[in-house]
């Protein structure tokens, strides 16, 4: 039914693994690839996007690589949802332009488009302090 992504899932295994190495640390994608488990070309895709979006640093030179860009209580799981994938649709109604051949009869579109704001403040309400806290590997 409703899957994240992979791109999704490593970016957000990135954030959380940054946080828990410590405030200034600063990771290398090798290492951090090796350490999760992942392929480290999509995960230094990943992290490029999460760069962009502030949620990670880019370290230049010899001892360079990434660390957060914001404390863990200061990054939502949303945000790297964002950075990641962009705006999600739940279905092809929930977006600006929708062209959906049933529109006008449609019964659940409302519920839908419910289900999808819910999920979001989900994501939106939820920091990755909250996540290392609650569900975290120590």
């Amino acid at each position: 039914m409703l899957q994240v992504s992979r791109k999704f899932e490593y970016g957000l295994h990135a954030v959380t693994y940054l946080a828990r190495q410590g405030p200034g640390r600063v990771i290398t994608v090798k290492e951090m690839a090796a350490e999760i488990g992942f392929s480290q070309v999509f995960l230094a895709k990943a992290m490029q996007n999460l760069k962009k979006a502030g949620i990670a640093r880019s370290v230049q030179g010899v001892k360079g690589g990434y660390m957060l860009g914001r404390t863990p209580d200061k990054i939502t799981v949303a945000e790297i949802g964002l950075a990641i994938e962009g705006e999600p649709h739940l279905m092809r109604c929930s977006q600006q332009e929708c062209e959906c051949e049933i529109e006008t009869y449609c019964n659940h579109k409302g519920y839908m488009i419910n289900l999808q704001l819910r999920i979001h403040e989900l994501l939106d309400e939820t920091t990755i302090a909250m996540l290392l806290e609650r569900f975290g590997k120590r």
